[in-house]
């Protein structure tokens, strides 16, 4: 009988060493698992950046383009008498300049850390709601 106890209880033990070392594991692949999502994170961040940046310069071109365009036919059809292409300056100039802000982050209405402190304002209200219960 004390035998068998022995020898179950060091089953037990190697068991139980096991486990331990696959949990070991487990935590070490997961605790790289999530440096690496960090890291690929920051990157797929910086890389939509990147494009959004990259958008707003085809856009920039794009209306310069158009502008001179404009202009040329402006020119082409009254020679300057009423300059209606500034009108199309003035529209574009528009959504250039709000474009540039969200892109550049000069949003200081609704932008980031609007945002930011938007949720830690309705955390610490329900903090304080649960606190009270």
């Amino acid at each position: 009988m004390c035998l068998q106890f022995n020898i179950t209880f060091l089953q037990l033990s190697l068991i139980d060493l096991d486990i331990y070392a696959l949990l070991t594991k487990f935590e070490t692949s997961k605790i790289i698992l999530m440096e690496n999502s960090g890291k690929e994170s920051k990157y797929f961040r910086a890389k939509a950046r990147v494009a959004e940046i990259k958008k707003f310069y085809n856009s920039l071109f794009s209306s310069l383009f158009t502008i001179a365009l404009v202009a040329g036919i402006n020119y082409y059809v009254n020679e300057w008498r009423y300059p209606w292409f500034l009108w199309v300056v003035l529209g574009l100039g528009i959504s250039l300049v709000f474009k540039g802000f969200k892109v550049f982050g000069y949003n200081s209405l609704f932008g980031k850390n609007w945002e930011q402190r938007k949720i830690k304002e309705f955390l610490e209200q329900e903090e304080q709601n649960e606190r009270w219960k």
